[in-house]
């Protein structure tokens, strides 16, 4: 499988965890098309840990509960593609899934042609019960050339959370995501704590293997498995807006039969879809506003020339943010000038002394698609 950019898709596991079965799925899936995010570009339908019995059959084969998906998952694929979305399942490089549940370890080329049998085109694989006697990149080594020689094309997401300096091997892997930090819990301190950790690896993500900084919490407002706090809709507008910036998979975690017009306006937001999906896959950098890493300003060049532009204020009160045109290559003595929109609001800007400025609230952004002028 190459991918060349981000994966969009749902999970169940943020709003339902081990509770889950067909009739969900597919509802949620009918959702997805009702609301319009299918065709915003939100594709896979990821079915995560406690799908399965809690053993093995006698066969060695992995077998999903009866109770929860009783025609079983080729019949959920057969389903969701027949809704024109592609279908994700779960598995773990360890002894065991992170719920209990049997996992891949040493069984690798028989779960990836079962998988296939069964129609699967994504592949989250998780790191819990990771034997201490072997490395983590032998194992997702192992189970990548697995997923490429059973006989069919299936995103491989590698999700060992960042751990043991992941950054530095899951590109030998064959992965096309990788899981860069801790699992995200509905909170604002959650979404600021993923995005500080970006800035230090953000050479590692991009084209054939994303940086993916867990799934979207946009819309969950404190319900559901990691529901905690909940955050407030700027706070979602914020962490949806970084997550595009920074091309990270966007993987919708919210219960979609439920979301509100607000919700679905940032899912669909279609500036910010447009440079998370930007098909040239430039990696983003950061400036931080005297060095203050709750200040960041993070800057993407896009295939056609324009410059995405994102202010981000993670601090607790109000907070003034810039860029000059010099830093994003467009120096004075050009002649040019930077002019566009804000993704959110439809605000004009343009550059004034070679700058662009804004105060921003507390836990909030602002995102421009810059076009060079002039």
């Amino acid at each position: 499988m190459i991918k060349n950019t981000p994966p969009m898709g749902w999970n169940t596991w943020n709003t339902f965890a081990a509770n889950i079965d067909e009739s969900l799925v597919l509802s949620s899936a009918d959702a997805l098309i009702a609301s319009g995010l299918r065709d915003a570009g939100y594709e896979y339908v990821v079915v995560d840990d406690c799908w399965a019995l809690k053993e093995r059959d006698r066969a060695g084969r992995l077998v999903p509960d009866p109770a929860k998906f009783p025609h079983g998952m080729k019949h959920v694929a057969d389903e969701l593609h027949a809704r024109g979305f592609k279908f994700g399942m779960y598995s773990c490089c360890g002894s065991m899934t992170c719920a209990g549940y049997p996992a891949s370890l040493g069984r690798e080329y028989e779960d990836a042609r079962t998988f296939a049998a069964w129609g699967v085109d994504f592949l989250k694989y998780d790191y819990c019960y990771k034997p201490a006697s072997v490395d983590g990149k032998t194992l997702y080594r192992r189970m990548g050339l697995a997923l490429a020689n059973c006989g069919r094309d299936i995103l491989f997401s590698g999700c060992s959370w960042g751990a043991d300096n992941t950054h530095e091997w899951i590109g030998t892997t064959g992965a096309n995501m990788w899981r860069s930090t801790p699992d995200i819990v509905d909170t604002w301190d959650s979404v600021k704590d993923l995005i500080k950790r970006q800035y230090s690896i953000l050479p590692y993500g991009g084209v054939g293997c994303f940086n993916d900084m867990d799934m979207l919490i946009v819309g969950m407002h404190g319900k559901g498995n990691v529901g905690l706090k909940g955050c407030t809709d700027d706070e979602y507008r914020l962490h949806f807006a970084a997550w595009c910036m920074f091309a990270s998979p966007l993987m919708i975690g919210c219960d979609v039969r439920e979301t509100d017009e607000t919700t679905r306006a940032i899912l669909k937001n279609e500036t910010l879809l447009g440079i998370a999906q930007d098909p040239r896959g430039n990696r983003p950098y950061v400036n931080l506003i005297w060095g203050c890493d709750e200040l960041p300003v993070v800057v993407r060049a896009l295939a056609n020339g324009d410059i995405a532009l994102g202010f981000f204020n993670l601090t607790d009160g109000q907070a003034h943010l810039w860029a000059t045109a010099e830093d994003m290559g467009v120096p004075e003595f050009s002649g040019k000038t930077l002019e566009g929109e804000e993704a959110y609001t439809g605000e004009k800007t343009r550059s004034v002394n070679g700058t662009i400025a804004v105060t921003l609230p507390a836990h909030s952004c602002a995102v421009y698609r810059l076009r060079i002028v002039g």
